[in-house]
């Protein structure tokens, strides 16, 4: 047992490798195959506390990125909960190993809880799906074709696959080997290869128009880390580099502002809503502003605003995603913590609930804020409702000196393969980039700086088949996965049975006959 809690500890630490910043993404199906080593042939508990040691080992190294920005008590906490699910994936092992062909649905199961810990509980936390892990890689132009929750399952298919293939290895004295086990090495490399099609062949989405869009990155006044040390300072910097931008030679189509650019209501600021008159004003386009929205005394919201230069504030989109014990209190009406980072919590962030795009210069924009970008729904139902162009506004400037903002960026660019898009962020102090379709990096600015990136971006109304499959491949496996664990059940319950069976009938077996001892032989 003490090898297998081992194996799967740096199953764990393989899995965390494949991703920003170690950005080696070769490890991960060696990572899942470990998982699948280490939980070979347990009983029901052992193989759940396996599990979890292989998720304490990733998710608290995958985002320790938390430890030092927002706090250790919360990363502890968020990286206890999320490492529970990958235990409850270990508990389902011992069911679904008894089925044949058990990395299909072990990969099934494998993605459902991870669809299940990206929503639940609360609003769920993303991070760490096997399929943000592929950027860069051969693998992810496949991202058109069948989405973010398919990716994830073929490679998680690939490495149990792989585990499969050294099980059989292992066992290759045993006769029959099981089917399952043949499959191994030969399925793995035959999915690998149907993955890097799209490679050779990407989707293009057909191109029907162009637009010039600027990104303003403000920065930050004082401390880089600290959004609210001067926040009507951060405005002021927004403003003053869009008027800037209105002296150049380019003039765009509209300009996105970050998430955070006003963090106080610019409704009700006179000063902050002046300096964004002015800014629209000078630049005589359209201005996505991101401001914090009062509403009522208890709640705010977190919107991009359509700023108009002749009409005003227009079109909003609200935040879907709010941070749970970031953004908002759960259950406050029953307990209100005022300790640590949850004391600066006043009010509870509500979540927004818009599915069409917003309107910004005659293009249909699919807006998204922050941590929105890692959830599927947020621009998959704007894409679907026609969609153009999307866009990212996002306040990174508490995890600056962190490897969240490669994360989020490398998700990002994952976002814009998937949908087919080309994709503008805009963010207060990094990461701001244009971002093709093919997931090129067009430009970015560096961290820390004022910088404002005007790029001219293509359009399209085109959805990729990724985006038309739309919610159907985390239902179909999310169904597969309930399926195996009910049919491994009844497996697992057959099984203790015959074996209590073959149990009993030892015992009541008579004892076989012996010849007497001659000290036992008759005389006479």
């Amino acid at each position: 047992m003490p090898l297998r809690l081992v194996l799967a500890a740096l199953g764990g630490l393989a899995l965390t490798a494949s991703f920003e910043p170690i950005a080696i993404p070769y490890l991960l199906p060696f990572g899942l195959a470990a998982f699948a080593l280490a939980t070979r042939d347990l009983t029901f508990w052992r193989s759940g506390l396996v599990g979890l040691v292989f998720g304490v080992a990733f998710y608290f190294t995958h985002i320790d990125w938390m430890r030092t920005s927002i706090g250790p008590d919360a990363w502890v906490a968020l990286s206890a909960i999320e490492a529970l699910f990958y235990g409850l994936v270990g508990l389902a092992v011992p069911l679904v190993r008894r089925l044949p062909a058990w990395p299909v649905w072990l990969a099934a199961t494998w993605t459902a809880a991870d669809g299940l810990r990206s929503g639940w509980p609360f609003s769920g936390m993303p991070w760490g799906r096997l399929g943000f892990a592929v950027v860069d890689t051969p693998v992810a132009a496949a991202l058109a074709y069948v989405g973010m929750t398919g990716l994830s399952f073929l490679l998680a298919l690939v490495g149990f696959l792989l585990a499969a293939g050294v099980e059989t290895w292992l066992d290759r004295s045993e006769a029959p080997v099981p089917r399952a086990r043949q499959l191994g090495f030969g399925g793995a490399l035959a999915i690998l290869a149907v993955l890097v099609i799209p490679t050779v062949a990407p989707y293009e989405t057909e191109v029907t128009g162009s637009a010039v869009v600027a990104a303003v990155q403000g920065n930050l006044p004082g401390p880089a880390d600290d959004i609210l040390y001067d926040h009507r300072g951060v405005t002021r910097n927004h403003v003053d580099a869009t008027i800037d931008l209105a002296d150049g030679d380019v003039r765009p189509d509209f300009v996105l502002w970050p998430e955070n650019s006003t963090a106080v209501d610019p409704f009700r600021e006179s000063d902050v809503n002046d300096g964004i008159r002015e800014a629209v004003a000078a630049v005589g386009v359209p201005v996505v502003v991101g401001g914090l929205i009062d509403d009522g005394e208890d709640h705010v919201l977190n919107q991009g605003i359509v700023w108009d230069p002749v009409t005003g504030p227009g079109e909003r989109y609200t935040k879907q995603h709010p941070v749970a014990y970031g953004e908002y209190i759960p259950f406050r009406r029953y307990w209100d913590p005022n300790f640590g980072a949850l004391r600066e919590i006043g009010r509870d962030m509500k979540s927004g609930t818009r599915t069409s795009p917003i309107q910004v210069a005659g293009i249909k924009v699919a807006d998204a804020i922050c941590f929105d970008v890692a959830y599927d729904d947020v621009a998959r139902d704007q894409l679907q409702e026609g969609a153009e162009l999307m866009t990212v506004q996002t306040s990174n400037a508490s995890f600056i000196f962190t490897d969240q903002i490669d994360q989020q960026f490398a998700i990002t660019r994952l976002r814009a393969i998937e949908s087919g898009r080309w994709l503008v962020v805009a963010a207060t102090n990094g990461i701001t980039g244009v971002i093709a379709p093919d997931g090129t990096v067009v430009a970015s600015a560096d961290p820390r700086t004022t910088a404002v990136l005007v790029e001219q971006v293509g359009l399209s109304t085109e959805l990729t088949p990724a985006i038309r499959l739309g919610a159907w491949p985390a239902r179909v496996l999310t169904g597969l996965a309930l399926l195996g664990l009910v049919l491994g059940a009844i497996a697992y319950r057959r099984q203790r049975e015959e074996d209590a069976a073959s149990t009993r009938d030892a015992s009541d077996a008579p004892a076989p006959e012996t010849s007497p001892s001659p000290s036992e032989t008759s005389v006479g």
